[in-house]
């Protein structure tokens, strides 16, 4: 923890320097920036977090790494940026020095991605789990409520007191799906058990998501699992004995007595194949990129050696299911906290409806606020 605690401190440090310089550059849009030159592409990167090692941010640096592996890429990024007006700064920054494609991987971003993106037609840019497009910007996600549900199948089958715990970042629509999913995998194995739910309403603080968990584990909670980029809520399990569910990347090196499994990311595919049309005059604005297990964006990580053989191969037999691409997370019957049928019986509900998702399943113990 203290180490994490020290990467933020001094990447803090070192960003306020950068957005100093940024503040610098005059308030008019420069000329618009050329598109890829031949020979490189420039791409850069705006993560919300640091990227230390482990977490959303460390996973989005694997990604980048991946296309610099293809050759003719070279790429750049900013860390630990602020939602909102340092965003837009750092976005903008981008935009004047050359950059061909610029990458935005946090919900928040999304507003200022557009406002930037508006002086800067000729750059591309590409918004992570936002739902805003333009000309020359569009989204991409991954179907991350997929392993969600593995993982919610792990913890409804390793629980003993039914209680499990969640520490959350945002009640925002991707949040909520994902705590959803990850309900309804347990449920699906433990009609009994609930999930109980504390919001922290930051994105990366080890010491505040740590304590979320905390209170959850002191209101009978036997597995923690999480929305948040720190290993805060996993080694707050392992120092009460109990067992946690990580996300983003694979947590287990942090608390290996209490680590189940993760919902884990694998941005290469969609980073790889995005540099690919821009780079073959394919790319296009106004869409939405959206993979799931079967594109190999989106797995679990692997199974802690508490987790008995009998748990793990009822988890990789719907995993299966996933990765041939049939996705039944979000079929009816599925009510709502109060009881009322949300989503009927055989049917699946459409993208748009998940995209905008702002209800709790039943089995939820929470507020969406």
């Amino acid at each position: 923890m203290k180490n994490w605690l020290r990467i933020a401190g001094a990447l803090a440090l070192t960003l306020g320097l950068a957005l100093a310089g940024c503040e610098k550059a005059p308030e008019k849009a420069a000329p618009a920036v050329d598109g890829p030159k031949a020979g490189e592409l420039k791409v850069g990167f705006v993560y919300t977090s640091p990227v230390g090692e482990a977490g959303y941010s460390w996973a989005h640096d694997q990604g980048r790494k991946a296309i610099e592996k293809m050759g003719g890429v070279k790429t750049s990024y900013v860390e630990a940026v602020k939602e909102g007006a340092d965003a837009e700064r750092v976005i903008e920054n981008m935009a004047r020095g050359g950059f061909d494609l610029v990458f935005t991987t946090s919900f928040g971003f999304m507003d200022p991605t557009m406002k930037v993106a508006k002086d800067f037609p000729k750059v591309k840019f590409m918004h992570c789990s936002g739902f805003k497009s333009s000309e020359n910007v569009s989204n991409y996600f991954g179907r991350i409520y997929q392993a969600r549900y593995l993982t919610g199948m792990t913890a409804g089958l390793m629980t003993k007191s039914n209680t499990i715990g969640y520490v959350a970042a945002f009640p925002i629509p991707e949040v909520i799906r994902g705590i959803n999913a990850f309900t309804l995998g347990v449920r699906s194995v433990n009609p009994k058990a609930q999930v109980r739910v504390v919001w922290t309403k930051t994105w990366f603080d080890p010491a505040l998501e740590k304590d979320a968990a905390i209170s959850l584990l002191d209101v009978g909670s036997d597995v923690i699992a999480q929305h948040q980029d720190s290993p805060g809520p996993q080694e707050a399990a392992q120092e009460r004995g109990k067992y946690s569910i990580g996300y983003n990347s694979d947590m287990a090196a942090f608390a290996p007595k209490a680590h189940l499994t993760a919902a884990v990311w694998n941005w290469a595919p969609i980073y790889e194949a995005i540099v690919k049309e821009v780079r073959e005059g394919t790319w296009t604005g106004n869409r939405a990129i959206w993979w799931g297990m079967d594109k190999g964006v989106v797995d679990i990580a692997p199974f802690g050696p508490m987790v008995p053989k009998a748990v793990q191969d009822k988890v990789n037999a719907q995993k299966e299911l996933f990765k041939k691409g049939e996705d039944k997370v979000f079929v009816g019957p599925i009510k709502d906290q109060a009881g009322q049928v949300k989503i009927a019986a055989g049917v699946k509900a459409e993208d748009k409806e998940l995209l905008g998702m702002t209800w709790f399943v039943e089995g939820v113990v929470g507020s969406v606020q």
